[in-house]
């Protein structure tokens, strides 16, 4: 599970914006988002960028077990 979706809806930005700003298909941002597409290293860091947060907020859950 990843929080793209949360921290994109605190930012306020839509799918599409979001995807504008770091050069991808908003269906790539949806994908994402319902954890159906692994993202690059070098996407992640754009999404993490744009959202203003760092990679292990983004994408890595405090519950899980290292």
């Amino acid at each position: 599970m990843n929080h793209v979706r949360e921290y994109r809806k605190q930012k306020k930005i839509s799918q599409m914006e979001l995807a504008k700003r770091i050069g991808v298909a908003r269906q790539t941002i949806s994908l994402i988002e319902n954890d159906k597409y692994n993202p690059s290293l070098e996407l992640c860091l754009s999404l993490a960028h744009v959202l203003g947060t760092d990679l292990n907020s983004l994408f890595w859950d405090g519950d899980e077990q290292q």
